[in-house]
């Protein structure tokens, strides 16, 4: 098979720039290239991984001793629906910000406030990405994926996907036999963008902009993560390693007695979404903070990096030592928002 490699490194593929090898990776560009590649990991009796940018990826340094498959399919297509709207469809392996580019030079709207997010189209509705008072669920008409289970190729509805804060389907028991194929989602015409979020609001008032375009959107949340994330070609690094932990209003309030400046968000379910990066710099004084070749970026406690000879299993003792610091200190168990592969 012209599209198998041996023994790859996944260090190559992840935006951490750690980890070992992968036994087997299959490139594919086509639905048939990906049957054949599950077709091949069923034969040899071995686990597969689908792999996207690599932009959320922790991979072992010993490696995964099983079939990565890298998706690179690829092709966009603007479907005019109605006077206000039109239809995208991405190709999984399209990079997700030269489509978010693309919407803007159309005037479109939906997709400026997750500018300037790395990876491919295929990881956004598995993470369900969001940013900036967004998320890919607010857009998304369907989803093409690859039924392993069946061997062929279904079309999920928003209504399928089970949609939440970082999740979806596919990251639960029973979206594990989908692999996803191609993305469609529905953009706005002459839609007012949605600057709701502090720093937008903040950003468009110090730059006396009253009726920001999509354009200027996506130049200020691209301003905005320039400030507070690592550059990617300076650093190794996955973005925010963790979730914001969601706890009860309950226990929210307990924690507000300690800790009065604890920042918090409101949920549709009347419980508290509480800012992980707050807990990490306020309580834990994780910020900056360096531990041999790997630390905590000095802008944003929630970003891990790789400052050039880190290894996995250093990012990963550093994450446990973080998890382990709130633990202590609020009682709240943080959980990662990135994947880990062969740990």
């Amino acid at each position: 098979m012209e599209n198998l490699s041996l023994d790859v490194s996944l260090s190559l593929h992840t935006t951490f720039h750690t980890g070992g090898n992968a036994k087997y990776f299959f490139s594919v560009s086509s639905v048939e290239q990906l049957k054949e590649a599950v077709l091949f990991s069923r034969a040899k009796a071995l686990p597969f991984f689908v792999l996207g940018g690599g932009s959320n990826l922790l991979v072992s340094d010993d490696g995964f001793f099983g079939v990565v498959i890298k998706i690179n399919i690829v092709g966009i297509e603007w479907k005019n629906v109605s006077d206000s709207s039109v239809e995208v469809l991405m190709g999984a392996g399209e990079n997700w910000d030269y489509v978010v580019g693309l919407s803007v030079e159309r005037a479109l709207s939906g997709f400026e406030n997750l500018s300037g997010i790395p990876g491919t189209v295929g990881a956004t509705p598995v993470q369900n990405i969001g940013a900036y008072g967004s998320e890919i669920k607010d857009t998304i008409s369907l989803v093409e994926v690859f039924d392993t289970s069946e061997m062929v190729v279904k079309t999920l509805r928003l209504q399928d996907m089970a949609f939440g804060y970082r999740d979806s389907i596919f990251k639960n028991p029973e979206g594990k036999k989908y692999i996803i194929v191609r993305v469609g989602c529905i953009l706005q015409k002459n839609a007012k963008p949605n600057i709701s979020y502090k720093d937008l609001t903040a950003f468009f008032a110090k730059n006396n902009i009253a009726q920001p375009s999509v354009n200027d959107v996506r130049n200020a949340v691209l301003e905005i993560r320039r400030a507070k994330l690592p550059d990617l070609n300076m650093y190794g690094t996955a973005g925010s390693f963790f979730k914001n932990p969601i706890v009860s209003g309950e226990v929210f309030e307990t924690l507000k007695e300690k800790f009065p400046l604890i920042v918090s968000f409101d949920t549709s379910l009347g419980q508290k979404k509480i800012s992980a990066a707050w807990i990490l710099d306020n309580i834990c004084g994780f910020k900056g903070y360096r531990a041999g070749n790997v630390g905590v970026y000095q802008n944003q406690s929630l970003v891990l990096v790789n400052f050039g000879e880190g290894t996995s299993r250093e990012i990963k003792n550093l994450a446990d030592e973080m998890k382990a610091c709130v633990k202590k200190n609020t009682g709240i168990d943080i959980s990662e928002e990135i994947v880990m592969l062969g740990f």
